[in-house]
Parts: structure tokens; sequence; C-alpha cells
């Protein structure tokens, strides 16, 4: 049963990311998004640890203490921030995403609010919760947060771009 949900919610995620992305100009990116959670890395943990409310990798975390599924996630994903970081040694560099990517990871954002909540997608909660994020997401670099606050700015003044 949990497999099922999972391939549920992993599907109505990867849908609201492809209309976003469709919206963005990137659709070829958008039907290419996430493709690697239905690998047996990803989905078989995800599937085992499925919350329904939140991404099963914190699920993972909780229970082992780091997330297999998500360190092979994000190593082939180009939209999240954290593929794009190095000197690891020196204690990470954020590297500034391509344009691309960020809107990308802004689509992933949308998409995942609209997959993960339970109640109905607002832009202010959406608001809410990337400021609580990003000054804990330290890898990111100030170029990327800059993106998206501005982005998520420019939606809330005229929402008409999520329809």
């Amino acid at each position: 049963m949990k497999a099922w949900q999972h391939f549920k919610t992993i599907t109505k995620h990867r849908h609201q990311v492809i209309k976003h992305c469709y919206k963005a100009g990137i659709l070829f990116q958008g039907l290419f998004h996430d493709l690697s959670k239905y690998s047996p890395s990803e989905f078989i943990v995800g599937a085992k640890y499925y919350i329904g409310t939140r991404s099963p990798n914190e699920g993972e975390r909780m229970a082992v203490g780091y997330s297999t599924a998500w360190m092979h996630h994000k190593g082939r994903n180009k939209h999240h921030y954290e593929y794009w970081t190095d000197n690891y040694d020196s204690g990470v560099t954020a590297v500034d995403m391509p344009f691309k990517y960020q809107l990308e990871m802004l689509c992933d954002y949308l998409g995942a609010s609209r997959a993960y909540q339970k109640k109905p997608f607002s832009i202010d909660n959406e608001i809410k919760w990337w400021d609580s994020k990003k000054d804990h997401a330290k890898s990111m670099s100030i170029k990327t947060k800059t993106f998206i606050d501005i982005a998520l700015y420019l939606i809330k003044t005229d929402e008409s771009l999520l329809n």
C-alpha cells in the first residue's frame, strides 16, 4: 500500500512540476524532472519510509541518520542546489546554478507544495516556507537565493503567473 501511495505522490509532484516548467518555458526539463525517483535506489526507500505529508527522505534520516535515496537523488538532478557544491574538505563552496536549473528548482518548490500539502496551495504559505528554509540553506549561493526571493515576490504580485 505504501508503494502505491508513494507512486501516486511522486507522480502528482512530477505532473505539477511539468505544468510549472511548461509555463516557465522549460517543458523539456519538466518532462525529465525527477525521473530518478522511479529508480530502485530511490523508489524502494521512498516507499519504505513514505510519510505522505513530506519527503520520505526525512523518514529515512530519522530511522538511520542519513538518506541514501537523497544522496542518489541530489547527485543526478541538477535542479537541486546541493548538486552545485564543491570543496567539501574546505567547508563546502556554493556554486551559482545555471539559470535554467534555478528556474526548474522554483518549479520544483511550487510543485512540491501542491503535492505534499494537504491544504490548498497559497503563495503566502510558499513564501513563509521559503523564508524559514533559505537561512538554513548554507550551501545555496546568494545569487540562487536572490532569484527565488524575487521570483516568489513576482508571483505574489501577479498570481496569474501560476494559472
